[in-house]
């Protein structure tokens, strides 16, 4: 036999024993795919929060509506009406939690370009939804400074609450 083919022979072998052997060490595994689907989860505005009827004075005083909408009134101010939280509703997927957050504070202003500072609170800052409209709910009250002798009018601001699951 020439070399050549010798060699070709040999190297043939040589292959065929290294796929073997390749083949000998493979092993095969399989793994579940899995997938949660939530409801995308929703939050309504069901009533805003309202400081009512401020009277100032020559002293600076704070409004405070509690998270139940309760009032407490400086004695530098007079305060009348009805006060309200801000109230909000969550749907979304029963037996989840979700984190509530609303801003840390909303300036309220009027049409004088006149403003004042509320610090929010909210009644919770997580929520397990249970599907029961009447428990799905928080409230957002504030800490409003009022400013000696504040500019009268209308005053207005704006905030946002987001609700986002765990």
């Amino acid at each position: 036999m020439s070399k050549f083919i010798k060699a070709a022979l040999a190297s043939s072998v040589l292959a065929a024993s290294v796929m073997g052997a390749n083949a000998a060490h493979a092993a095969t595994a399989s793994a579940d795919a899995r997938a949660n689907i939530l409801e995308q989860v929703t939050v309504t505005n069901t009533s805003d929060l309202d400081f009512a009827t401020i009277v100032t004075g020559a002293t600076a005083g704070n409004v405070v509506v509690d998270a139940a909408g309760a009032v407490t009134c400086d004695a530098a101010l007079v305060c009348s009406g009805t006060t309200t939280a801000a109230g909000f509703s969550v749907a979304g997927t029963t037996g989840q939690t979700v984190d509530i957050d609303a801003d840390a504070t909303v300036t309220l202003t009027n049409a004088g370009g006149n403003a004042m500072v509320a610090t929010l609170t909210e009644s919770a800052t997580t929520l397990t939804i249970s599907g029961t409209a009447a428990t799905d709910v928080f409230t957002v009250g504030g800490s409003l400074a009022v400013g000696a002798n504040q500019a009268d009018g209308a005053y207005l601001g704006n905030f946002d609450v987001t609700v986002n699951y765990q």
